[in-house]
């Protein structure tokens, strides 16, 4: 059975479940830990593909990088995924999850680059503009990236404003290069 089926049922069954309990926003915030959980240590995932660990050990695993405590319907969402044996499809889950829960919450996810640290305010400004023009929420991660030079990459869903001084410098580059090869 293809991955993303299978981890799509599942974390369409943990929404729903989720849901039900009233503690959607709970188990987001776990699965936000648990994301970055395995995206930093490559080693929870190679236990979790190890079928020589007890479930109760993968269970723990899990809690752990989850943050130590859990809900509930956390904790049984991974008990039935262990007892499934379908641990390794575990993080494509946990993904298919978050992404679920902010289409349903309408969630924009945004990530601002620039060449020198940004104040909080404007990052704020820019953020109310997204939630005014999506009418949803907005979630920034923002990153300093010395190479732009100077302006700013925008990236907000599949939409990038790429305002940097580098890639501007590498247009005109361009332009004269072209411009130069009709003249010869």
């Amino acid at each position: 059975m293809y991955i993303g089926v299978v981890s799509m049922r599942y974390a369409k069954a943990l929404l729903a479940y989720a849901d039900d309990a009233k503690v959607e926003d709970a188990v987001y915030r776990e699965a936000l830990l648990l994301k970055d959980s395995y995206a930093q240590v490559p080693e929870l995932r190679q236990a979790m593909d190890n079928p020589v660990l007890a479930p109760d050990v993968k269970l723990r695993l899990v809690v752990e990088a989850a943050g130590g405590k859990v809900t509930k319907e956390l904790e049984r969402f991974v008990q039935l995924v262990l007892k499934e044996k379908r641990e390794k499809f575990l993080q494509f889950m946990i993904n298919s999850y978050i992404d679920l829960y902010r289409k349903q919450k309408n969630i924009s996810i945004g990530k601002l680059t620039t060449a020198y640290p940004v104040a909080p305010e404007v990052v704020e400004r820019i953020r109310k503009i997204v939630v005014s023009r999506t009418k949803g929420t907005a979630e920034f991660a923002t990153k300093v990236d010395a190479s732009l030079e100077g302006g700013f990459i925008f990236e907000i869903g599949t939409y990038r404003l790429d305002a940097s001084v580098a890639s501007q410098i590498r247009r005109v580059k361009q332009q004269f290069i072209e411009k130069n090869r009709r003249i010869v």
